[in-house]
C-alpha cells in the first residue's frame, strides 16, 4: 500500500475546512449531446484515476497527514447520475450546483465527486467537486481537459493568465529561497544571476512586510458572519473578440475590463443596500505552475494569493477602468503571490490554533475571491460530444461571502458568482449589475463606425448587385 506525506501547502488547505466555507473546488461543464455513464466511467479510469493517484487515495492522519491508497476504492462511490427537474435549463443546473456547494466530502474515501446530469437542455452536463488539498483550480481545469478527446499537447489555450508568468515565478522562488537561506549561495554562481536573486529577495522582503501590515478590509454590506447556504449563477458566453478590442482600445487588458465591471457592480450593490462604499480588496489566486510543463502525478497546490484593491469609490466608469488597469499593473510587477505561497506552507506546518488564526487574518484582508482561468482557444470534445461551456469556483475561506469566476473558452468568456445567501440574497441581480457595467464599459470604449461618404452606400449596394 502506497503512502505519501502530504505537502505543507496541501495540508493547509485541508485544515481550512469549515462548515460555512468548505475548501472544495467546484467546476461545471455542459455539452452538446448526451454522454453515456459507462463511457464516462471508462474515461475517468484511464485518463484521470490511472494517471493521478490522488483520485484513488484517502487522507490518513498518523503523526502527520498522508495520502494513502484506498484499497476499497470504487468509482461508483464517486460517479453519480442525476436527473434535473423540468425544464432542465440553466436555472435548474444552477440550483443543483448550489445544493452541492456546502455538502462535505467524506474523509474516509478519496476527496472528490462527479455528478453526470444526463439531461440538460438538448445535451448533458457535469458537476465536478474536488477538495483543494488535491490540487488548485488551474490544475483541476487541466485534469478535466485531460478527459477530452484532444491530445493534451495539441490543446491551444487562450492567452496566458494575466495573474503571473512561469519565468517570474521561478525568479521569485529563487529570490525567496535566497532570502530565507542566504548560505545556499555558491561561489561559482554568475554575478548577474546573483544580482537578480538579490533584487528578487528584496522584493520578497518588501512583499512580506506589506502582507503583514495590510489592514483588514473595511466593514460593508459584503462582509459579515456567513452561513452554510450558497448560491451560484453564471452568464451566457460573452464574445472575447469584442472584449479584447474594447479593452485594448482603452489601453487595458480583458482582465482589467472584467474586473472594472465587477467593481462597478459591487459599488451598485453597496449603494442599493445603503452600505458605506469603500475600496475593497479581491483575493486573487496567482498561478505559479508553468503552463508549458505537464501536470505532475501528485498534482498539489502551486499558487499564491495577491490582494487587489477594487476602485469602488471611483464614481465614473471610464475612471474606474483606468484605475483598475493601474492597480493590476502594480500587482503583476510585485512578489506578493510567491511570498503568500511561502506563508501558506508555513501555515500548513503550524498547530491548529495558529492555523485558524492565520486563516482569519488572511481572509480579513479581503472581501471576496476572484479567479481568472484560461481555457482552450478552440472547441474540445468528450466522447465525441462538444464541450459547449464551462465555469468553476475555488473556495472562499474564513467568513468570505463572495466568489467571482472568469473562465474563457473557445472565443468566449463566462462570468460566474458564488455567494453566501446570508450576505447576498439575490446573486442573479448582482450578476445582472456586472453585465450592465460591462455593457456600459464596452459602449464607452467601442470605436464608433465611421460616417459613410456621400454616395458610398449606393456604390456598395450597386456593387453588391453586380455579377462577378
Amino acid at each position: 500500500m502506497s503512502r505519501t506525506r502530504m505537502s505543507a501547502a496541501d495540508a493547509a488547505w485541508l485544515r481550512m475546512d469549515r462548515p460555512t466555507n468548505l475548501m472544495v473546488v467546484t467546476s461545471v461543464m455542459w455539452f452538446e449531446g448526451r454522454l453515456d455513464q459507462a463511457v464516462l466511467a471508462d474515461l475517468l479510469n484511464t485518463r484521470v484515476i490511472a494517471r493521478f493517484p490522488r483520485f484513488s487515495q484517502r487522507v490518513v492522519e498518523e503523526h502527520g497527514l498522508f495520502w494513502e491508497d484506498a484499497v476499497d476504492f470504487d468509482l461508483a462511490d464517486h460517479l453519480h447520475l442525476v436527473h434535473l427537474p423540468a425544464p432542465a435549463d440553466q436555472g435548474a443546473l444552477e440550483e443543483l450546483t448550489s445544493s452541492l456547494i456546502s455538502v462535505p466530502l467524506p474523509h474516509d474515501r478519496p476527496l472528490w465527486d462527479l455528478y453526470l446530469v444526463d439531461t440538460y437542455g438538448d445535451g448533458c452536463a457535469m458537476v465536478f467537486r474536488m477538495h483543494h488539498a488535491i490540487a488548485d483550480g488551474i490544475a483541476l481545469a487541466r485534469v478535466l481537459l485531460s478527459l477530452t478527446d484532444e491530445p493534451e499537447d495539441t490543446v491551444d489555450f487562450t492567452e496566458p493568465t494575466e495573474h503571473g508568468a512561469s519565468g517570474l515565478a521561478a525568479g521569485l522562488h529563487a529570490g525567496l529561497d535566497l532570502a530565507l537561506h542566504p548560505g545556499r549561495l555558491v561561489s561559482g554562481a554568475a554575478p548577474g544571476h546573483l544580482l537578480q536573486l538579490a533584487h528578487t529577495a528584496v522584493a520578497d522582503a518588501a512583499s512580506l512586510t506589506k502582507l503583514a501590515l495590510l489592514p483588514a478590509d473595511p466593514p460593508t454590506a459584503l462582509r459579515g458572519e456567513v452561513g452554510i447556504t450558497k448560491r451560484v449563477v453564471w452568464s451566457s458566453p460573452i464574445a472575447l473578440d469584442e472584449l479584447r478590442e474594447c479593452a485594448h482600445g482603452a489601453g487595458a487588458t480583458v482582465n482589467d475590463l472584467l474586473l472594472a465591471a465587477v467593481a462597478g457592480a459591487l459599488r451598485t450593490h453597496l449603494v442599493r443596500e445603503r452600505s458605506p462604499v469603500h475600496d475593497i480588496r479581491a483575493i486573487v489566486p496567482l498561478n505559479l505552475r508553468s503552463p508549458d510543463l505537464p501536470l505532475p502525478r501528485e498534482l498539489g497546490n502551486m499558487f499564491g494569493l495577491v490582494y487587489l484593491s477594487l476602485p469602488l469609490t471611483t464614481p465614473r466608469r471610464e475612471d474606474r477602468l483606468q484605475e483598475m488597469t493601474r492597480r493590476t499593473s502594480a500587482v503583476k510587477s510585485s512578489a506578493d503571490g510567491v511570498v503568500s505561497y511561502a506563508v501558506l506552507e508555513l501555515v500548513g506546518r503550524s498547530p491548529g490554533a495558529v492555523e485558524d488564526l492565520a486563516i482569519d487574518v488572511f481572509a480579513s484582508k479581503g472581501t471576496g475571491v476572484m479567479t481568472n482561468v484560461p481555457g482552450p482557444r478552440t472547441p474540445v470534445t468528450l466522447a465525441g460530444r462538444r464541450l459547449a461551456g464551462t465555469i468553476g469556483w475555488g473556495p472562499t475561506s474564513g467568513d468570505l461571502a463572495l466568489g467571482v469566476a472568469l473562465f474563457s473558452y473557445a472565443g468566449s468568456a463566462t462570468i460566474g458568482l458564488c455567494v453566501d445567501t446570508t450576505t447576498v440574497a439575490d446573486p442573479r441581480r448582482m450578476l445582472d449589475d456586472v453585465l450592465l457595467e460591462l455593457d456600459g464599459l464596452l459602449r464607452l470604449t467601442r470605436r464608433p463606425d465611421p460616417a459613410p461618404r456621400p454616395g458610398a452606400a449606393g456604390a456598395r449596394a450597386g456593387s453588391a448587385r453586380t455579377p462577378e
